[in-house]
């Protein structure tokens, strides 16, 4: 657990899934109101910080390559559930199907009912696992994007997440190896990032509400330059023996770092500490600021 400018960070069990205690509506599609610059001291959705004035953003500049240059520090839009209507009746970020609804085969809308009804506790980052693709991009903690000809580099705060997305062309690592961030291989077309990512853990989830990931699922993400401080992030995800047709997510990325009308950026990815094992705010106990009382057994004479 962390303060943020008098704001507490912690993950906080919620009938299933986690939620962080930012100030988020919970949906797939926030933005920062127009004229506003996005705020932050280390991620969320630019909700920390004393912000500003935005300036108006010019377009993406470009490496000496040619590419959109999309370096800099990022914002996702704290996606809490996948589908339509989401958490609290919000919106969720699917685009196709038309109906915001995942295209379950039933044996995996069946597993995806066990896990959301019976299996909670196994949200991942509960247990401190990192998030895997796309998810990762759609956290609502901050991330920092590097890049070089051959690679597009994302820094996550959250879980110390690196990504490194190949851009030399070369294959997927072999089917038989799965990690959390998946293999992922992009290429330009035109201005245009598309990024295929496979073998994935089987330790994952779209979001905190238990829409489990399978591990034989192919994600394609496309990364559209909008302006110089916004990204349209769109996922297609294909899998024949999970979903009846592809379907695909939309989201919008913001930079975290935008400069302010004095020339300053007011923003910081800090440290994120994750220790497994965490108690939700309902058990702290009271030497660790909460209400619970500890229970000390007594230790048996030598």
């Amino acid at each position: 657990m962390r303060m943020r400018n008098g704001i507490f960070v912690a993950a906080v069990a919620l009938g299933v899934g986690i939620a962080f205690l930012l100030p988020t509506s919970g949906n797939g599609q926030d933005a920062a109101p127009k004229g506003d610059a996005p705020k932050g001291k280390g991620g969320g959705k630019g909700g920390f910080g004393k912000g500003g004035p935005a300036v108006l953003a010019g377009p993406m500049p470009r490496l000496p390559d040619g590419h959109p240059d999309m370096q800099g520090y990022w914002n996702g839009p704290a996606v809490t559930d996948v589908q339509a209507p989401g958490r609290g009746g919000a919106p969720g970020t699917i685009v196709d199907p038309p109906d915001g609804k995942i295209p379950f085969q039933p044996a995996e809308a069946a597993r995806i009912k066990e896990t959301r009804e019976h299996d909670a506790v196994d949200e991942p980052t509960l247990h401190c696992f990192e998030t895997g693709v796309p998810k990762n991009m759609w956290i609502q903690f901050g991330f920092q994007i590097l890049q070089d000809p051959t690679h597009f580099i994302v820094l996550h705060e959250i879980m110390h997440q690196v990504r490194i997305i190949n851009l030399d062309n070369r294959p997927h690592i072999p089917a038989n190896i799965h990690l959390f961030q998946g293999d992922s291989i992009g290429h330009w077309d035109g201005d245009t990032l598309i990024v295929e990512t496979s073998n994935h853990g089987d330790k994952n989830w779209y979001d905190d509400t238990g829409t489990a990931k399978p591990q034989t699922v192919h994600v394609v993400e496309r990364f559209i330059p909008v302006d110089a401080n916004t990204i349209t992030l769109e996922s297609t995800m294909t899998d024949p023996t999970a979903y009846t047709q592809p379907w695909t997510t939309r989201v919008t990325l913001r930079r975290a770092n935008a400069k302010m009308p004095d020339g300053s950026r007011d923003y910081e990815q800090m440290e994120f500490g994750c220790v497994e094992g965490n108690a939700d705010l309902d058990h702290y106990t009271e030497d660790k600021g909460g209400k619970k009382k500890v229970v000390r057994v007594p230790q048996a004479k030598q």
